[in-house]
Parts: C-alpha cells; structure tokens; sequence
C-alpha cells in the first residue's frame, strides 16, 4: 500500500485521496443501486445523485455508467503491481506476490457487504460479468509483465558481475524488443488472479470467516503444491 509522506499528506497526496474517495463512493452506489433495482434499470444520474456529485464529475471518473459496476477500482492493480516490484528481492514470487495482495486486500473484511452485493449484481448482469472478466485479462495480463520483469532484475543482479553489469542481457522497456512475459510469468499471475477470486467467493459465502484467514489458506496451499485434503 502507498504510504503518504507529509508532503503527501498535505499536497497532491490529499488530492489523491479525495479523487478515490469520489470514485469509491460513486462506485459504491453503482453497485448498490444495482443490486436494489437491476443494473439495467440505474442511470448515470441516479448514481451521481446517490453520491453526492454532479452527472459531469461521474464521467471524470467513468467512461460509461457498466464501468462503475465493473471497475472499483481502477488503481488497485497498479498498486499491487508496484508492491509486488518493490518487495524485499530474496522473497520467491509467490511469495512477494501474495504480500502484494494481502496489502491490497486488507480493507476488504470491512466491506463484506459490498463485496456480496458486487458479486450478486455481476452473476446477475452477464454482459457486465463478461467486462468484469476482460479487466480481469488485463490485470492479468499487466502482473505477469511485472512478475517477468522482476525475474529479468533478479536474473541480471545475480549475472552482473560475469555479464557485464546489471543491464547486461536485459531486454528494452518497449518497443520491438521488447520480450514476452514467458510462461512462468504467465501462469503465476493467472494463479494469483484465481486464488483472489476464490478467496472472496469462498469468504462471501461464509461471512463467519475471516477473510484474512481464506486468502492465507489459499495461498498456503499453492505453496504446498496444491496437496489433496486429508480424510
């Protein structure tokens, strides 16, 4: 998660968090809206309305009324991706990736309600569960050119020294040039993205959990190789 400085805290980081601040309430009412009265059936003005601000200040937010059902939060990928990089480098990658997301994850317990009533509206509205699942292949697709990169640095630090240096080998950062994620990366941020999902839908259907526990469980298992329960 980031940590606001003071700076942060008085200047653009205040602003920061004022902009997701809006953006979670008008996605909050989306989604409550949603699961009242049906998707289909709530207007741009109505979401507005129920956040407290004006039709003009939802579409600084949203380019189109399904993305504030489907899309939370918009940021919250990025911030993991950003953990994931600046973790401590000897943490294997499930391991730093897990840190990531539990970070991310933390407030969710809070808001368990809203979580359900995410999940509901989504298995309601197939067109929308259809959007939710691309911005999941994206997010999907943007961790695993994270977890690619942080094995390249990893890789390199390990070479500098017979290789030439710490740049040495690493492919460019766009471009032609620029190397695909590989299968490793790939398949790791695939498994994360699942064993989110299952974790929350595990957990939104066992309120008496603690969801902290689910996700821990989950990710405990992947490290073990998946072994089969005991009898």
């Amino acid at each position: 998660m980031h940590l606001m400085t003071g700076k942060d805290a008085v200047g653009g980081g205040l602003r920061e968090r004022k902009k997701r601040a809006t953006r979670a309430a008008l996605a909050e009412a989306a989604v409550r809206l949603a699961a009242e009265h049906g998707a289909d059936q709530v207007t741009v003005e109505a979401i507005s309305a129920a956040a407290g601000v004006s039709v003009r200040t939802f579409f600084n937010y949203f380019d189109s009324r399904d993305d504030a059902f489907v899309v939370v939060d918009a940021d919250a990928s990025e911030r993991v991706r950003q953990a994931f990089l600046a973790a401590p480098p000897e943490l294997p990658p499930l391991e730093a990736l897990r840190d990531a997301l539990a970070a991310e994850l933390r407030e969710a317990e809070r808001q368990h309600e809203l979580w359900s009533l995410h999940a509901r509206v989504l298995r309601s509205a197939p067109h929308l569960l259809v959007r939710n699942l691309g911005a999941q292949m994206a997010d999907e697709s943007g961790l695993a050119e994270a977890i690619a990169r942080r094995i390249r640095a990893a890789d390199d630090t390990d070479d500098a020294g017979r290789a030439g240096g710490p740049d040495a080998g690493a492919p460019p950062e766009g471009g032609a040039g620029r190397a695909a994620p590989g299968l490793y990366p790939r398949l790791l941020a695939a498994v994360a993205g699942t064993a989110v999902r299952v974790s929350v839908q595990h957990w939104c259907e066992r309120p008496d959990v603690s969801y902290a526990d689910v996700f821990r469980e989950v990710f405990d298992l992947l490290a073990a190789g998946l072994p089969a329960p005991a009898r």
